[in-house]
């Protein structure tokens, strides 16, 4: 088993529940996003040379004005964007505990969606790693088939599925053998209630 992470708490966080699993998205996920914004930056400081070399007549005062706004505003649109993709990286967070597994998810600022599974109603977990850079990388998707309303259950480009993969399998047959050896012993009980 592998350690716990006896720092880390969360809201409905039950008495003797262990987390053994903070998960986040793996880092080349989020480097592709901003790769967007380093090429907009890019973009954005190429038009001062450019605008300068090109058009002679934003020598004027108010068209210099008009470009400084309109610099200004694209680069407060790129701030919001590198916030917003920041949030959702770092709030987006997978947990798994000894009893279920928790999918904290942020969409947009202001919402977030949490939701939880039991591990004794996953049915099959499945890796789904596709590509070059994502095999070489090790990152993938994780999707957890239940028995619930909710069919499935996705981890998307979490890093090392197979091993995430491993210790849930290995925790829910720890708590189905857990749960046989209660009915057993609770037939054995009553058996030898019976015979007595």
């Amino acid at each position: 088993m592998q350690p716990t992470f006896t720092h880390y708490h969360f809201e409905g966080q039950k008495n003797g529940e262990e987390i053994l699993m903070v998960i986040h998205r793996h880092w080349f996920n989020i480097l592709t996003h901003f790769s967007v914004i380093f090429f907009m930056i890019l973009f954005l400081f190429g038009s001062y040379f450019l605008t300068a070399i090109l058009f002679d007549e934003f020598s004027e005062q108010l068209l210099l004005n008009l470009t400084a706004f309109m610099r200004s505003l694209f680069f407060t649109f790129l701030w919001l964007l590198f916030f917003a993709i920041w949030i959702d990286y770092y709030f987006d967070v997978w947990i798994v505990t000894s009893e279920r597994i928790i999918n904290i998810e942020q969409k947009g600022l202001f919402t977030r969606v949490v939701s939880e599974l039991e591990l004794e109603k996953i049915q099959d977990v499945t890796t789904d790693v596709r590509g070059v850079i994502p095999t070489f990388l090790n990152y993938g998707h994780i999707l957890i088939q239940t028995a619930g309303e909710r069919e499935r259950f996705i981890f998307r480009n979490v890093p090392d599925p197979y091993a995430i993969k491993d210790t849930i399998m290995k925790l829910q047959n720890e708590l189905e053998n857990k749960e046989e050896n209660q009915f057993g012993e609770m037939l054995r009980e009553k058996i030898h209630h019976e015979n007595t």
